[in-house]
C-alpha cells in the first residue's frame, strides 16, 4: 500500500507558487489564535532549528524572527501539520502581546453586520 499526502508518517509539507505555507499560531495555555502569517523553507528550518517563531515577510521579502525588535517572541512547543502538508499550527508560548499594535492577539475585532466590534 502507498502512502498518500493524508496517510504519511513523513513530512512532506506543500509550499504554495511562492513557495510559502500558511501558519497559524496559537497560545499554548489559553488555544488563542494569536497570529497568522507565512513560513518559506528557511522559516520552517530556523524554527525548527531554534525553537522560535520565524516567518517570512511578504511585505519586506525577507526572512523575520518574531518579536526580534519588541522582544515578544513566540517560542515553540508543537508543530500540527494540516492533512494535506500546507497549512501548520504553531502551538506557541508568547513572551508578550502577539500583535504589532500590542494586543494580545491579531485577532481583537469581530465582524457584525454594522462592521467591526472590538472584542477582549
Amino acid at each position: 500500500m502507498t502512502d498518500t499526502i493524508e496517510t504519511t508518517t513523513e513530512f512532506r509539507p506543500k509550499f504554495d507558487e511562492k513557495g510559502l505555507l500558511t501558519a497559524v499560531c496559537l497560545d499554548a495555555g489559553t488555544r488563542d489564535v494569536l497570529m497568522v502569517a507565512f513560513m518559506n523553507v528557511d522559516a520552517l528550518a530556523k524554527t525548527r532549528e531554534t525553537g522560535f517563531a520565524y516567518f517570512w515577510s511578504r511585505s519586506r521579502q525577507s526572512l523575520w524572527k518574531k518579536g526580534e525588535t519588541s522582544g515578544h517572541v513566540l517560542t515553540v512547543k508543537d508543530i500540527l501539520v494540516d492533512c494535506d502538508q500546507d497549512c501548520l499550527v504553531l502551538v506557541c508560548d508568547p513572551a508578550g502581546p502577539a500583535c504589532h499594535t500590542n494586543a494580545p492577539t491579531c485577532f481583537y475585532r469581530r465582524l457584525t453586520d454594522d462592521g467591526l466590534e472590538m472584542i477582549g
